[in-house]
């Protein structure tokens, strides 16, 4: 859950790519977690692996209303260059039933016979940005999508202009992670504000950075989410922001816990890898549910 190329599912992807096969691949249970999450919170139940998890990747987690968006790979091992012709790898939602996620369905977001791997979705609304490796561009992209009629459709380029990694948007403000200049150690978090319709120079969250990755953000109300890296893995942080002014993070959950997400109950969601022999070989979604 690192990354130049905007979200976890592709660095995971190429580092796990990186290994041999290790026989048949089985679906990693919390008993045969070497490294399970570590809550630090006392407004959380212990996290839980939700009922959509598989043995492959999934990844990036997005709440919308009653749906649940995911990056979504079968099978880890395989190089990203080849999920473009597996017809699975990509993003996913899950509508909610009850206290369940139901079955998840594929999101197409590029026109039939043509590449894509798609990823990162943030949604408000109708509207989807998504970041994606496809046919008639160069590396990763920011592209938009309308959900019209019953489909997301309408897909078309997304130009912040400035480079941006991953991203939150709240009302007129854009958060994302960078490793631009100017920043107090590797990746920080930076904003945007958007003034007469076009986003401004990106501006340094200093109260929330430090020496090491900070990425991945997600706003709710006046509470900025995020993860960190912490004694080598990724962990959740979250900071309040107090007459205006965000304030000193504090850790909710550690050891490989990233990607925050929040429901409209302020339940936690996040993403967990499981490790074997230091060889990641699974993710799955967790929650964390507010006692």
């Amino acid at each position: 859950m690192k990354f130049k190329l905007f979200t976890a599912i592709f660095l995971i992807l190429i580092f796990v790519s990186s290994c041999e096969a290790q026989g048949p691949r089985v679906k990693i249970t919390p008993e045969m977690d070497e490294y399970p999450p570590i809550l630090h919170s006392n407004e959380f139940k212990q996290p839980i692996s939700i009922n959509i998890s598989t043995r492959g990747v999934e990844d990036s987690p997005f709440i919308s209303g009653n749906n649940l968006f995911i990056a979504y790979t079968p099978d880890p091992s395989i190089p990203p260059r080849k999920q473009l012709f597996d017809g699975l790898s990509g993003i996913w939602v899950s509508k909610r039933q009850g206290d369940q996620w139901g079955k998840p369905e594929r999101v197409l977001l590029q026109e039939p016979g043509k590449l894509s791997l798609d990823g990162c979705a943030f949604v408000q609304g109708d509207k989807m940005w998504f970041c994606s490796a496809r046919e008639g561009y160069k590396g990763i992209n920011w592209f938009t999508a309308e959900y019209v009629d019953g489909m997301w459709q309408n897909w078309r380029d997304a130009n912040f202009g400035i480079e941006v990694e991953e991203i939150h948007i709240s009302e007129d403000e854009l958060y994302f992670g960078s490793k631009k200049s100017g920043g107090k150690g590797k990746k920080d978090l930076w904003f945007s504000k958007k003034v007469g319709g076009r986003w401004q120079a990106p501006q340094h969250i200093a109260a929330v950075n430090s020496k090491e990755d900070e990425a991945r953000p997600f706003v709710r109300k006046d509470e900025l989410w995020f993860d960190r890296t912490y004694k080598g893995t990724p962990a959740v942080f979250r900071s309040k922001r107090i007459n205006g002014k965000w304030q000193e993070p504090e850790m909710i959950v550690s050891q490989f816990a990233g990607e925050p997400n929040l429901d409209e109950n302020g339940n936690l969601y996040f993403v967990h890898p499981f490790f074997k022999m230091n060889r990641m070989i699974e993710a799955d979604i967790y929650a964390a549910y507010r006692k």
